[in-house]
């Protein structure tokens, strides 16, 4: 199945946030290569947060290569590859954010980059899942550690 959230997504736990939750709505992606989303609406406890806005925008964009890169041929003399491109798909949020009482929002951007080497998406499919798994499991079970480091600076 493709990049294709469905509404409402669940947050997952933060300091302040209680039972958060996103309604999305389709949105034009910046890219012709991507699929963009729109938060509309807010739910559960989330004090001072805002649904998507012209001024304020709150979106979740995924954007996959313009052309696929393929394996080039093997060294004939030494049966190896010279050089391995990768297909580079991005996840990016966007989220209007408030620097000082009184200002206005500036974008504030979280962006996941997958570096897929060529040919692994056919040789190697499970452990390429694999690492998308551990990381993605990453984030959710460490979503409310990062949330406070990038607000406290604290590790």
């Amino acid at each position: 199945m493709s990049f294709s959230p469905t509404s409402p997504i669940t947050g997952t736990d933060q300091t302040g946030l209680t039972s958060p939750t996103y309604t999305l709505a389709a949105d034009v992606a910046p890219d012709v290569n991507g699929k963009q989303v729109a938060v509309t609406a807010i739910g559960g406890t989330q004090t001072n947060v805002v649904a998507h806005s012209i001024s304020s925008p709150f979106t979740l964009t995924m954007i996959r290569p313009k052309t696929m890169k393929l394996l080039p041929a093997v060294n004939p003399t030494t049966g190896q590859l010279r050089n391995v491109p990768k297909n580079t798909s991005k996840v990016i949020t966007r989220k209007g954010v408030i620097p000082l009482a009184g200002q206005a929002p500036v974008i504030m951007v979280v962006t996941t980059t997958i570096d897929v080497p060529a040919g692994a998406d056919t040789a190697d499919a499970a452990s390429v899942r694999a690492a998308l798994s551990a990381h993605i499991g990453l984030l959710l079970q460490q979503s409310a550690g990062i949330g406070d480091t990038v607000t406290t600076g604290v590790l």
